[in-house]
C-alpha cells in the first residue's frame, strides 16, 4: 500500500515537472529575445534545446511507467515565468535587464533542481533504475545551467552596477557620486 502511494506521488510530481518544462519551452525564447548580452542570449537558446531534451526524457519515463504525462498544471513554474515576464516588462538598461533575466532564470533553475532531486530519489526508492539515470542526467544539466548563469552574472552584474550608478564600470570617476535609481522608469505599478 505505501509503495503504491509513493508511486502515485512520483507520477504526480513527474507530471508537474513535465508541465513546468513545457512552460519553459515557451518562455525561454522570450528571455533570449530580451537578453542584450550575446553570451546570455546564446545560453538561453542552448538551454531551450536542452529543455526540449528534458521533455523527451520525461516522456520516455512516462512511457516506461505506462502513464500519460498530461493532466497537471505546475503553478510554481507558472509563477516563476510570470515574475520573469514582469522583469522583461520593466524598462531596464541593457546590462540591468540581463542581470534581471539571470535572476529570474536562476530562480527557475533552483526550482527545477529541487524538483528533479526529489523525483530522482522517489525513482531510486521505487527501483526505477532507468528513470534514475535519466533524471540524474537532467538534474546535472540543471546544475550546470545554474553555474553558467552564476558565471555570467559575475560579469554582467558588475556592468549593471555601472549602469545603475550612471558610470561606465571601467571609468575612474569620483567615489563621491550619489547613487541613482536602478530603473529608468517602470511600466507597471508596484504595491
Amino acid at each position: 500500500m505505501e509503495h503504491q502511494a509513493l508511486k502515485e506521488l512520483y507520477v504526480d510530481e513527474l507530471k508537474d515537472i513535465y508541465n513546468a518544462e513545457n512552460q519553459l519551452v515557451k518562455a525561454l525564447p522570450k528571455m533570449a529575445k530580451a537578453a542584450t548580452s550575446d553570451d546570455l542570449r546564446t545560453g538561453f537558446e542552448e538551454h531551450l534545446e536542452q529543455t526540449r531534451g528534458h521533455v523527451q526524457r520525461l516522456e520516455q519515463i512516462f512511457k516506461a511507467l505506462g502513464e500519460k504525462p498530461t493532466g497537471k498544471k505546475c503553478k510554481g513554474m507558472e509563477g516563476l515565468v510570470a515574475e520573469g515576464q514582469e522583469m522583461m516588462d520593466e524598462d531596464f538598461e541593457d546590462d540591468l535587464m540581463d542581470a534581471a533575466l539571470i535572476s529570474a532564470a536562476q530562480r527557475v533553475e533552483h526550482y527545477e533542481i529541487a524538483a528533479y532531486g526529489t523525483v530522482r530519489t522517489y525513482a531510486e526508492l521505487l527501483g526505477e533504475d532507468e528513470a534514475v539515470t535519466l533524471l540524474e542526467q537532467t538534474l546535472e544539466e540543471e546544475k550546470e545551467t545554474d553555474q553558467k548563469l552564476s558565471d555570467l552574472a559575475s560579469d554582467i552584474n558588475v556592468k549593471a552596477l555601472g549602469d545603475a550608478s550612471g558610470k561606465d564600470s571601467s571609468s575612474e570617476e569620483s567615489d563621491q557620486e550619489e547613487p541613482t535609481p536602478i530603473r529608468k522608469k517602470t511600466k507597471t505599478a508596484r504595491a
